[in-house]
């Protein structure tokens, strides 16, 4: 099978400047999807790191509860010597 030649040559510029247009719109679609990957990753780290600030503010605060217990439950005891003294 032969390819055939076009037999006017404006048929080969209109080719080669919808090649060229395809290209051009190739490259900015590869750039807006690469400017989509950093902000994914962008948005990855950010949660990753508030994930992790949330797991220490969680691990710092358990604490405050048994504290104040462990407090009322000194003031009861203080309070139950000073009436059977």
């Amino acid at each position: 099978m032969t390819i055939p030649t076009p037999s006017d040559p404006t048929v080969a510029v209109e080719l080669e400047k919808i090649r060229g247009e395809l290209a051009a719109g190739f490259a900015r679609v590869d750039g807006s999807l690469a400017l989509l990957v950093q902000r994914g990753d962008q948005t990855d780290r950010a949660l990753a790191d508030h994930e992790a600030r949330l797991d220490a503010l969680e691990r710092a605060r358990w604490p405050l509860p048994s504290l104040a217990a462990l407090v009322a439950l000194c003031g009861l005891a203080v309070s139950l010597w000073t009436s059977l003294r």
